[in-house]
């Protein structure tokens, strides 16, 4: 949420050195994608497993969410539009409330939106990268809050992974506490913690989130 396909700038690189097709996705009312003040978490994910069966095919070898995406790529499973051999998610929430008030809602992310100005995550956020920050603050441009407010809004929706996904989490997560690590570890879902992450692991510990998915990373070599 707020972000964009620019979020992983230095994480495609890594995944075309393995020799991967690397397909980066703004989600609605993100980057260039279009806006949807009604947005539904179902609504994202038939429109990112859409670009990707379009793309891509709807067996990807590897797909990626994180937070909010990560999210959208679990609803996306759960519908079988697509079949990932490796599904791994970010610091992500498997759940949403829902119910909230729209406008309530609208008026917060505009708020944060305006505080993600280069200066500002240049100052706010000392393991930011400068290109981190240029990027991030082209993102919170082009982000929409209307739409982003919009599945806050809507009816609260809950996913699970399936078994031999993998989450990586930051050590403590808003997002995935103890006992969600733990519910989803008895499921069958393998789980890599990053102590002293921020939300945007790869942000604040690339190398550890790199070596935390051999899976993915082994055998490329870092930038």
């Amino acid at each position: 949420m707020t972000g964009s396909s620019e979020s992983w700038w230095r994480i495609a690189p890594l995944l075309a050195d393995r020799g991967y097709r690397v397909l980066a996705v703004d989600l609605p009312g993100h980057g260039l994608s279009p806006r949807d003040p009604g947005l539904t978490v179902h609504a994202a994910a038939e429109a990112v497993a859409d670009s990707i069966v379009d793309e891509c095919g709807q067996t990807p070898a590897i797909a990626i969410g994180h937070s909010f995406g990560g999210l959208v790529l679990a609803a996306a499973v759960d519908s079988g539009r697509i079949v990932p051999e490796l599904s791994v998610f970010v610091d992500a929430p498997l759940r949403t409330r829902g119910g909230w008030d729209h406008a309530e809602v609208t008026a917060e992310y505009q708020q944060e939106r305006q505080g993600r100005t280069y200066e500002r995550l240049r100052a706010s956020r000392p393991y930011y990268s400068d290109q981190d920050c240029v990027v991030e603050a082209r993102a919170a441009e082009r982000f929409d809050p209307a739409t982003g407010a919009a599945p806050a809004a809507a009816t609260g929706v809950s996913f699970q992974p399936r078994p031999g996904s993998i989450i990586v989490r930051a050590e403590p997560s808003n997002y995935v506490d103890d006992a969600c690590a733990t519910e989803q570890r008895e499921r069958g879902v393998i789980i890599r913690s990053i102590p002293g992450a921020a939300h945007s692991i790869w942000y604040s510990h690339f190398d550890q989130f790199v070596d935390a998915l051999p899976e993915v990373f082994r055998g490329s070599a870092a930038l």
